[in-house]
């Protein structure tokens, strides 16, 4: 995906009449630098101005995180929307369609900037669709508690800047995709489904992986190429075969090696996270903690 560009904005005239310098619209927090694939993820928060923009190759979704509601007025696709926008609103801009908004007070937001050709290979590989004829539908505002639960969970683990949730992320951007899809496209197509789930002759070799590279940044994107499936199928499948997604599954396996480490053996609660693909002793410890109700060093002391 190209790297998102910096945004000249005007500031608005202020209150003397004279126009405020012209300022660079920069994200807070971005994932840039953190190796995610097909999606970027930004934090804006800035003052009261305008920006004109277009992205060749990334459709666009903006989630509002607004305290209070900021009076917008937008341009897309030869259309003009004015109104207030508040927590939770969100817009939808398609790759390749010019943009202008101008907004009359502080705002804050989310914005996520997803590969419009990675939607094209889930519009074909998990929808069975003509990628050449998808077109996403633009919105102004609107409202969609599926879609900001997404952009909500893409942000917190912005901020917690994890470098193992890698699985994660790309699950969620599968997902991210597939909404999009379903709900936004121009031909909205229905989900296939899949019963029966992985059978064991795809289901093992994949398993078998995950455990002997538990340490390691494991990716949706290579799992689903040891059971030879896209990455939405596989998703799909794999949860029906085990009962929770993949990326929970890889969560439990690491949780259930630290025990087994800490009972067994005298490493440091430090080296036992990295043994088990954790980035840190804090990151084993929240995981751990949610998973068994308590910490590792109390479960050492119990189980030792």
């Amino acid at each position: 995906m190209n790297a998102a560009k910096t945004r000249p904005v005007k500031g608005l005239q202020n209150r003397l009449g004279a126009d405020s310098a012209e300022f660079t619209c920069l994200p807070t927090l971005s994932s840039r630098d953190l190796g995610w694939e097909h999606l970027q993820v930004g934090q804006f928060q800035h003052p009261p101005g305008e920006c004109q923009i277009a992205s060749e190759a990334d459709h666009t979704v903006c989630v509002s995180l607004a305290a209070r509601p900021v009076r917008f007025l937008q341009i897309k696709d030869g259309k003009t929307h004015s109104s207030l926008y508040g927590k939770g609103d969100i817009s939808i801009t398609p790759a390749q369609t010019p943009f202008f908004a101008r907004w009359d007070d502080d705002d804050h937001y989310v914005e996520l900037r997803l590969d419009s050709g990675f939607v094209a290979t889930v519009a074909q590989e998990a929808l069975g669709l003509n990628p050449d004829r998808i077109e996403l539908i633009p919105e102004f505002r609107l409202r969609d508690g599926r879609l900001e639960a997404i952009a909500l969970m893409l942000l917190d683990e912005l901020n917690q800047a994890n470098p193992g949730g890698q699985l994660y992320v790309e699950s969620l951007t599968n997902l991210l995709a597939v909404h999009l899809l379903r709900q936004y496209a121009v031909a909205r197509p229905q989900l296939q489904i899949h019963p029966g789930g992985l059978p064991p002759r795809q289901l093992l070799p994949v398993l078998d992986h995950i455990h002997e590279a538990l340490d390691a940044d494991l990716k949706l994107a290579d799992l689903a190429a040891i059971a030879g499936l896209s990455p939405f199928h596989f998703s799909h499948q794999f949860k029906q075969a085990i009962g929770v997604a993949p990326y929970q599954y890889v969560l439990q396996q690491r949780v259930e090696r630290a025990k087994q480490l800490l009972k067994q053996t005298n490493h440091s609660i430090v080296e036992i996270a990295l043994q088990c693909g954790f980035n840190s002793h804090s990151h084993l410890s929240k995981q751990f903690r949610q998973a068994t109700g308590t910490t590792p060093s109390a479960y050492r002391a119990i189980a030792q």
